[in-house]
């Protein structure tokens, strides 16, 4: 089994920052690429931000700039740092990684999610 908890959400200012982070753990051979999703009340599940097993990163037009994805293989642990926070940010953050057991295969799992909350 392979477990995901998100940490780091809470409510802020606009103008404020945050700092997500996000732990793998279980069975994990190899994690690929790691990703944050956040979905708002009424909206789909939007992709924020990725970063793959090199650290090559993307982000959604909406957060550039503002937001930065990295990761600490190590600690199979990826992060997302907040800044220039905006009411429209607020969402629930979910990670999301493919992660393998084995050397052939790997599936993709979601953490529990963690609330962000920004306040005009």
């Amino acid at each position: 089994q392979v477990q995901l908890v998100e940490s780091g959400g809470g409510l802020v200012q606009a103008g404020g920052s945050l700092r997500l982070s996000c732990v793998a753990s279980g069975s994990i051979f190899r994690i690929n690429a790691m990703r944050w999703y956040r979905q708002a009340p009424g909206k789909q599940r939007e992709l924020v931000a990725t970063v793959t097993s090199i650290g090559v990163t993307n982000y959604a037009d909406s957060v550039k700039g503002r937001f930065t994805i990295s990761r600490d293989n190590a600690k199979n642990t990826v992060y997302l740092q907040m800044n220039s926070l905006k009411p429209e940010d607020t969402a629930v953050y979910y990670c999301n990684s493919e992660v393998a057991r084995t050397p052939d295969t790997a599936f993709s799992y979601w953490g529990q999610g963690t609330q962000v909350t920004v306040s005009s």
